[in-house]
C-alpha cells in the first residue's frame, strides 16, 4: 500500500509555488473563490495533457474514480466538471501565460549548453504553425472554413532543449507568413523555417536586424548567387 505521494504528485512538486501564487494575486484569480483554487485548476490541465485526456468529463472520470489519491496527487478540493469549465471560462488566462513563461526560462537556463549536433555557439530556432480544429458553433470566432473553425498556435522552438519560448495564437485563416511581422528576432541567431514562410521583404528586415534564416525554396522561385 502506498502511503507518499504518487509520481505526479512529486513532479508537481518541482514547480515554483511562490512565483506561481505571484501570478495569480498579479491578477486576482482567486477573488471570491471559496474552495477550487487557481492550483487545483492548474493540477487539472497539467493532468489532462500529460495522460492525454480529450474533454472536461474525461479529465473529471479519471480524476474521481480514485478520490482517496487526490490529497496525495495535491488536490485539496473536489474536482468537478461544471466547476472546472467555469474556471477555465472566467480566470484570467494572463495567469498561466505569466507563469509559462517563467517555465520556459527556466527551462531555458537547464539545457543552455545542450550540444544539439551542431557545431555552433549562436542560438539556433525552428518557427512553424499547428492548426488546432475547434467547433465552429461554440468558437465562432475561430473563422477557418465555411463549416469549420479552428486556431493557429504559432511556436518558435529553442533547439537547444526544444523549449517552446514563443507562442502566438491566431485563428485559422491567418496564414503563417504573416506572423512574420511580429516574431522577436535575436541578433545573430538563426531561424529555420518551411517554404511557407518564403516572403523576401519579410526575410530581409529578419536580415537586416542582424539574423540568419534558412529556409526551402519554392519550385517556381528564381534567384541568383550574389556573393560567398
Amino acid at each position: 500500500m502506498n502511503f507518499g505521494k504518487t509520481i505526479f504528485g512529486q513532479v508537481m512538486n518541482h514547480l515554483p509555488h511562490g512565483v506561481f501564487q505571484e501570478c495569480v494575486q498579479r491578477y486576482q484569480g482567486e477573488r471570491y473563490v471559496k474552495s477550487f483554487s487557481c492550483m487545483d485548476q492548474f493540477l487539472c490541465l497539467a493532468f489532462a495533457q500529460l495522460t492525454y485526456r480529450e474533454s472536461l468529463r474525461d479529465i473529471v472520470c479519471c480524476l474521481r474514480a480514485h478520490p482517496k489519491k487526490l490529497y496525495h496527487m495535491g488536490f485539496r478540493s473536489t474536482v468537478s466538471r461544471n466547476t472546472l469549465a467555469k474556471a477555465n471560462e472566467r480566470r484570467d488566462w494572463r495567469i498561466w501565460a505569466d507563469f509559462a513563461q517563467e517555465l520556459i526560462r527556466k527551462a531555458r537556463e537547464l539545457y543552455s549548453q545542450e550540444d544539439f549536433g551542431v557545431e555552433l555557439e549562436q542560438a539556433a530556432y525552428a518557427f512553424d504553425s499547428t492548426t488546432i480544429d475547434l467547433c465552429l458553433a461554440l468558437f465562432p470566432w475561430a473563422n477557418f472554413r465555411r463549416k469549420k473553425g479552428a486556431v493557429k498556435a504559432h511556436t518558435l522552438l529553442d533547439l537547444r532543449g526544444n523549449t517552446p519560448c514563443w507562442v502566438h495564437v491566431t485563428t485559422g485563416k491567418v496564414h503563417d507568413v504573416n506572423v512574420l511581422d511580429i516574431l522577436p528576432v535575436e541578433p545573430g541567431a538563426f531561424y529555420i523555417m518551411d517554404r511557407g514562410y518564403l516572403d523576401f521583404a519579410r526575410l530581409f528586415r529578419l536580415s537586416q536586424q542582424g539574423a540568419f534564416f534558412i529556409t526551402r525554396a519554392k519550385s517556381n522561385t528564381k534567384m541568383k548567387r550574389r556573393y560567398s
